[in-house]
């Protein structure tokens, strides 16, 4: 098995930036950690911005918010939390971490009992990030990212966040599609992106455009705005496309709690014990260590006892899969493959898999993908920066076409059996924007019908895996839906009809589109008298 190292790191610039500089700023959002990265419009490298004093490293922030017990409405952010020591205890829960997970969720699990939102912990955190660092440099664009699983609901609290921002374009993209940019394979490739987050996983398959004589998008993605290139006018935006994807909403956080409520039973998993239950998982993914060698880390219980976290990377392995995490990934991979394959994809066209995330680390994981994947090479880029650098890589020389994850139906009237049926207008792994419309023809389901009613749903996922938590500890269940789809939203567009239908008769043709923004349009005719119908937007799926 081939093992390449992709040494990023050497490429990003530790230099001095100032307020006169222009360019673009990546932000990727994690459980953890949050990667800031700055690219100059006329530099080849990108930069880790240092952020004193809510940095940890260059371009690397802690993702804690902390309400302070002192001042009213004052918050602190990132490293000074953690130099004050104040994420051991959390006093009177005003401390928000993990909160990326539950931004866009339906429901909130009393596992998270911040009495900060989820929503105001990333705004805070992102404000926060965007107050200190346009101090610094002019941002012309900002790009941010987004998981998978949660990207309609996310990209409008995102949007949202950043709508007071001074700045001229923001630009969204999903975490798996900007890992592939940032993994530095080569135009014309064809890759799997594994994205094992704190709070998420996410999987898809990207194909990357040029080679074989083809326009290479990569070497001009590190010019932006076009300020520095020639024939600016001629130039045609290449495409990265996503072939097929998936997601689900567990991760390296999880795989804390489990550690610690395997080890301490009877312990409440406080932060000190999950912080350190953390330290025991990265020690145990040295794959230099043994299997069978039994690593100890000291914690202080509520009682102020000593006690110790004793675990063996054979013991944390026996674990993982007890708890169901690679049959999850399993489930991923399957429907990643089956969404890829309607767009003509086969597994023996992958190039490279590409691991991206704190969790990648884990020898496991990767072991396992490699069984699945047989012999196909692993890239293995700097796992916390490779996002925010593909980011930055994604604008703004490269349109990225997209496919959807869940796809999207209509609740129509059959004449043949005389019944509503849910009618599939666009398939998971169908790319948008689309290219041409899709027509369908309605007819009135009753006598005297005033209006036809548009109903948009999203089909579930046979088999697939959800997130529960059972006294506060994630678990994952497989799932058998009966109702195979579900409402996208509330909202329903009524269309009226002028003469009324009459049962069975065709009244209407409508013509359904996505566009850029992911938004479902819809046009169409009444076929009885050719009267236009408006134009209307049933909002965004995914």
């Amino acid at each position: 098995m081939e093992n390449k190292k992709i040494h990023q790191l050497e490429n990003i610039k530790q230099t001095e930036i100032n307020t006169n500089d222009f360019g673009t700023l990546a932000i990727d959002l994690g459980s953890s950690t949050t990667v800031v990265v700055f690219q100059k419009e006329n530099e080849e490298s990108p930069e880790l911005l240092d952020l004193p004093p809510i940095s940890r490293c260059l371009g690397e922030i802690p993702s804690l918010v902390c309400e302070s017990l002192e001042k009213e409405e004052y918050y602190l952010v990132g490293q000074e939390i953690l130099d004050l020591n104040l994420i051991h205890e959390g006093k009177d829960n005003n401390l928000s971490q993990d909160f990326k997970r539950w931004i866009g969720s339906p429901e909130i699990d009393p596992i998270y009992d911040s009495k900060i939102s989820p929503e105001k912990a990333g705004e805070i955190l992102i404000h926060n990030i965007w107050e200190k660092v346009s101090a610094k440099v002019n941002v012309k664009r900002l790009v941010l990212t987004a998981p998978v699983d949660t990207y309609r609901e996310y990209r409008t609290w995102i949007v949202n966040v950043c709508k007071s921002f001074k700045v001229k374009e923001i630009a969204l993209v999903d975490e798996p599609t900007a890992a592939a940019m940032g993994a530095g394979l080569a135009p014309g490739s064809t890759l799997l992106v594994l994205d094992f987050g704190g709070s998420t996983i996410d999987m898809s398959i990207v194909a990357l455009e040029g080679g074989e004589g083809k326009a290479s998008p990569i070497a001009q993605l590190v010019r932006f705005d076009g300020n520095n290139l020639e024939g600016k006018s001629t130039q045609v935006l290449r495409t990265a496309k996503v072939l097929g994807k998936a997601g689900v909403r567990i991760g390296g956080k999880d795989i804390d709690r489990w550690i610690a409520n395997h080890l301490l039973p009877d312990e409440k998993p406080t932060n000190n014990i999950l912080s350190i239950a953390e330290e025991l998982k990265c020690d145990l993914s040295n794959v230099n260590i043994k299997e069978t060698l039994v690593i100890s880390k000291k914690i202080i219980t509520h009682q102020d006892e000593k006690k110790f976290l004793r675990l063996s990377k054979k013991g944390l392995e026996n674990l993982l899969v007890d708890k169901g995490l690679l049959e999850s990934i399993k489930n991923l991979f399957t429907q990643t493959i089956n969404s890829a394959k309607r767009n003509s994809f086969e597994l023996k066209d992958l190039d490279s898999i590409v691991l991206v995330g704190g969790g990648s680390q884990i020898p496991l994981i990767k072991n396992y993908l490699c069984d699945l994947c047989n012999s196909i090479p692993f890239l293995t880029p700097p796992p916390i920066e490779a996002i925010a650098l593909g980011a930055l890589r994604l604008t703004p020389g490269v349109k990225v076409k997209d496919v959807l994850n869940k796809g999207v139906s209509l609740r129509c009237w059959n004449k043949k059996n005389e019944k509503h049926i849910w009618h599939p207008l666009f398939l998971a792994g169908q790319p948008w924007p689309t290219n041409k419309p899709l027509e369908i023809i309605l007819a009135a389901s009753v006598n005297n019908q005033l209006c036809i009613d548009l109903v948009i749903g999203e089909p579930e996922e046979e088999g697939s895996h959800e997130i529960t938590y059972i006294d506060g500890l994630p678990t994952l269940k497989r799932t058998e839906s009966k109702d195979k789809i579900k409402k996208i939203n509330n909202i329903i567009i009524s269309i009226p009809l002028d003469p009324p239908g009459e049962i069975g008769q065709d009244c209407i043709k409508l013509d359904f589109n996505i566009n850029d923004n992911r938004q479902l349009e819809i046009a169409g005719i009444d076929l009885r008298n050719n009267t236009a119908i408006t134009s209307q937007n049933l909002g965004e799926i995914r």
